[in-house]
């Protein structure tokens, strides 16, 4: 059984449903493309009663990872309150091992999500006060994991997230690294991003923050930038052994410098589409670690998203080994 450790956040997520706000095109803006208005000073009733879980990109990873039968780990922080004790307790819930999870005196990550139930998609409020905190120590190497997941960081100062990131590749000359960046660590240091990529086995990345890497470069063109092939070809080629991109409902590629592949999302009825990406994550991560083919791992990564999105929050739909290759 492959040993993973997830890097990163976990938080509790309130999830409150609507059917308001005024969902807006602007193709102008190429990483934006679309927003919700709502009027300033408004109040707006929640639709379908609020919903509480847990969430955080590795914490919801090592739930799928776990549920799909690896010994996930998540490497992530707590406070010493009644939200982190939950947190703790629920990643347990999954079979997470939950050794490198910190504790310590200030709150728990909390995140306000407004899920619009006409569009199928959320904006989502974090208040990151642990994970900003989040220590990288030697504990990481000595739990001599395969491989590593690192996703968005936060910090600031000498526990900055660029500097969490150095220290977790200092720690990593045997592992080899799947890599997940954030949308706001793309924006504040893409060169760091860059560089990780080049020592990445496997990067997952959506299509918006695909754009803003590549984007970066330099020289490109609009309709180059919004070429997967292109966009796969450029990440690929700056050192990550794969490449996947998603991009929501038009499904997900991959690309090994071989096959460029792509398969299309599954229609279902949507809840919450909060949990699709780390779902995809997971269910494409588990079926590289078992030795499936690249198209395996796109289809369980999509299994594992359509699976999810049918609820609310990031791990109640998440399959087993058992149900995600039907």
């Amino acid at each position: 059984m492959a040993k993973i450790i997830c890097i990163g956040s976990s938080t509790k997520d309130i999830i409150f449903p609507i059917t308001d706000g005024q969902v807006v095109e602007t193709p102008e803006d190429i990483e934006a493309q679309e927003k919700i208005i709502f009027e300033l000073g408004a109040k707006y009733q929640v639709s379908e009663g609020r919903h509480e879980t847990i969430g955080g990109c590795a914490a919801n990873v090592s739930c799928g990872l776990a549920k799909l039968g690896l010994a996930a780990y998540c490497c992530t922080r707590v406070g010493s309150d009644i939200s982190g004790n939950w947190i703790k307790k629920e990643l347990e819930k999954f079979g997470v091992k939950t050794d490198l999870v910190q504790t310590g005196e200030h709150r728990s990550d909390l995140s306000a999500i407004i899920a619009n139930v006409p569009s199928e998609d959320r904006i989502v409020f974090s208040d990151r006060d642990a994970n900003e905190k989040l220590k990288i120590t030697e504990e990481i190497k000595n739990h001599q994991a395969e491989f590593i997941f690192i996703s968005s960081l936060n910090g600031n100062g000498d526990e900055s997230w660029d500097k969490k990131l150095d220290k977790i590749l200092s720690l990593l000359s045997p592992e080899k690294i799947i890599f997940n960046p954030g949308q706001k660590n793309i924006k504040t240091d893409p060169k760091k991003i860059i560089e990780t990529i080049k020592l990445s086995e496997i990067l997952i990345i959506n299509k918006d923050e695909a754009i803003e890497v590549v984007d970066k470069l330099n020289g490109f063109s609009e309709e180059q930038l919004n070429d997967e092939k292109f966009l796969a070809e450029k990440l690929h080629g700056l050192g990550a052994k794969i490449v996947t991109l998603t991009d929501g409902l038009r499904g997900a590629w991959a690309y090994d410098g071989k096959e460029f592949l792509h398969v299309d999302s599954r229609k279902e009825k949507v809840a919450d589409s909060l949990g699709a990406g780390d779902a995809f994550s997971s269910g494409f991560i588990a079926a590289h670690l078992k030795g499936k083919n690249l198209e395996e791992c796109l289809e369980w990564g999509i299994a594992n998203a359509t699976s999810v999105v049918k609820f609310y929050g990031a791990v109640a739909g998440l399959l087993d080994e058992e149900n995600i290759g039907r």
